[in-house]
């Protein structure tokens, strides 16, 4: 198997036109390298930028109707910060693919969180282009799956679980609280995580999610609302 046929695996997408993806993965140092008009991918990325916003737009209307347009904004940026796309670009393994002038190479331009970041945005184009916005849309809401749960947390009002239970806990006790994963059952791309939240050794809560992440600070929110319950508030 090719790289590219199994980096398509890996993304669940099979592209008609395997230019578009190298096109993806081709980054602008290529045309610095070969001070030649080389193709690379930026043009790629203003496109896949676009495709990105309306579709997760789209979903955090649907998904939280209750919610304004302030908060909408505010739950869009989390989701696409740079750190985050990176993070996508990072478990995908595109770095591994990139094509890049010696130089970047050189200089670790395969784990630059930039790099990664415009390949992302890039990819997100480049299937557009080559299946429409309907597979695009599919790609998208797959790789999100895990960071909308977390994005629940946050519209319940509570932004930062985590933090909110060891500063309660730790206004009584020096022992921060702690967390173990109790279960991760499913496939990969729909996986579901069941985490509890300790504190001395006694569970005070679980929590399920998309992800660890997800899992743990749900299970701080249901901690948080069992100790405020029991305070009277």
């Amino acid at each position: 198997m090719s790289a590219l046929a199994e980096l398509q695996t890996r993304l669940g997408y099979q592209f008609r036109d395997d230019g578009l993806l190298l096109l993806a993965l081709t980054h602008p140092s290529i045309a610095h390298e070969q001070n030649v008009p080389t193709p690379h991918n930026q043009r790629l990325e203003f496109l896949g930028d676009a495709v990105l916003g309306l579709v997760l737009s789209s979903a955090l209307y649907k998904k939280f109707p209750d919610s304004d347009e302030g908060l909408l904004t505010k739950s869009r940026a989390r989701l696409v910060n740079a750190g985050s796309l990176a993070a996508h670009g990072r478990a995908l393994g595109l770095g591994a693919h990139l094509v890049l002038s010696r130089g970047e190479e050189n200089t670790g331009g395969r784990e630059r969180a930039s790099a990664l970041t415009d390949a992302f945005e890039s990819l997100l184009g480049a299937i557009f282009l080559d299946g429409g916005l309907e597979p695009a849309r599919e790609f998208i809401l797959r790789e999100f799956n895990g960071d909308f749960s977390e994005l629940e947390v946050s519209t319940a009002g509570i932004e930062n679980p985590k933090g909110e239970l060891q500063e309660l806990l730790q206004a009584k006790s020096p022992v921060a609280p702690s967390y173990e994963l109790i279960s991760a059952v499913g496939p990969d791309h729909d996986r579901q995580f069941i985490c509890a939240v300790l504190h001395g050794g006694v569970e005070l809560a679980r929590g399920a999610g998309k992800s660890k992440r997800a899992a743990e600070s749900e299970a701080a929110v249901a901690a948080l609302k069992i100790l405020r319950a029991a305070a009277g508030g």
